[in-house]
C-alpha cells in the first residue's frame, strides 16, 4: 500500500505557498494573479483555496473574486507576537553587535517620557560603560532615546513634555531628529557620562511602529568619527535584523 505521507507534507506546502503570497502591498489577490506567484496547477490551485476558506486562513471576497488571509492568520499572528520577548529575540542579534564591536551593546524600550534597558552586553575592555538591565532615564537624552523619537513622529508639543525642566529647544531639537531619522542612527557624547560615546539605530515592530533601539557604548577615546560611522553601519544593519525578527514585513 502507498503511503500517502509525501502528498500530504506537499499539500501543507503548497497550502503555506498560497498564504505566503500575499503582502502588505498585495492583500487580495485573484486567481490568475496567484497562479503567477505559486508553481501549482489551476484545479491545485483552487482545491487548496477550498481548504483554506473551509479552515479560516483564507477569505474569498468581492466580485471579480478575489482572495487575502482570514481570521485564522490573524488568531495566530496574535498568539505569536503575544509571545515575543524582545530581549530574548534580540540575543543573538545582540551578540553579533557586541563580536563587532567590541563595545557595550544594550537594548532599550520607550516607556513613555523614559527609556528602559531591558537587555545589556557589557564590554570585555577594560575601560568601558554600562548602565545595566533596569536603568531608565529621560528619552530627550542621549542616543538610544532620541533615535526612537526620530522614528515616532514626535511632535514639537510632545518634544516640550519630555523635555519639561530641560535647558532644551524644542525647536532645535525636532530638526535634530529630522537628522537623526535621514541619517537612521543616533549618536551622542557626554550627554549622560562624562567621556561617553552613544551610537544607536531603531527597531521596528510587525505594524511597522518604532518599538526600540539597540545602542553600543564607549569611551570617546576609542569611538572616534570612523568607528563612529562604522559601528553605526553595523547597528543599522542589525536593527532591521531584529525588527524582521519581530515581524516588521
Amino acid at each position: 500500500m502507498k503511503s500517502t505521507s509525501g502528498d500530504g507534507v506537499r499539500a501543507v506546502e503548497r497550502a503555506l505557498d498560497i498564504m505566503k503570497a500575499f503582502s502588505v502591498n498585495d492583500h487580495e489577490l485573484s486567481a490568475a494573479q496567484l497562479l503567477q506567484r505559486v508553481n501549482l496547477s489551476r484545479p491545485t490551485l483552487y482545491r487548496l483555496l477550498q481548504t483554506l476558506v473551509q479552515s479560516g486562513f483564507v477569505v474569498s471576497v468581492g466580485e471579480p473574486q478575489k482572495f487575502r488571509l482570514g481570521p485564522a492568520v490573524g488568531q495566530l499572528t496574535h498568539v505569536w507576537s503575544s509571545g515575543l520577548n524582545v530581549s530574548a529575540v534580540g540575543q543573538p542579534i545582540m551578540q553579533r553587535v557586541w563580536e563587532s564591536t567590541q563595545e557595550t551593546v544594550a537594548l532599550f524600550v520607550p516607556q513613555g517620557n523614559m527609556r528602559l534597558c531591558i537587555a545589556e552586553l557589557p564590554s570585555p575592555q577594560a575601560l568601558s560603560f554600562k548602565r545595566g538591565v533596569g536603568y531608565q532615564d529621560r528619552i530627550v537624552l542621549g542616543a538610544s532615546g532620541q533615535v526612537i523619537l526620530a522614528h515616532a513622529n514626535t511632535s514639537i508639543e510632545a518634544i516640550e513634555r519630555y523635555a519639561e525642566g530641560l535647558a532644551l529647544d524644542p525647536i532645535r531639537f525636532a530638526q535634530e531628529l529630522r537628522h537623526i531619522r535621514k541619517r537612521g542612527y543616533a549618536t551622542s557624547k557626554n550627554a549622560l557620562i562624562e567621556g561617553a560615546v552613544a551610537i544607536a539605530a531603531p527597531f521596528f515592530n510587525s505594524h511597522g511602529q518604532v518599538a526600540g533601539s539597540i545602542a553600543v557604548f564607549g569611551p570617546g577615546a576609542r569611538l572616534k568619527e570612523v568607528k563612529v560611522r562604522q559601528f553605526g553601519a553595523i547597528l543599522v544593519k542589525e536593527a532591521a535584523a531584529l525588527s524582521q525578527a519581530l515581524g516588521q514585513a
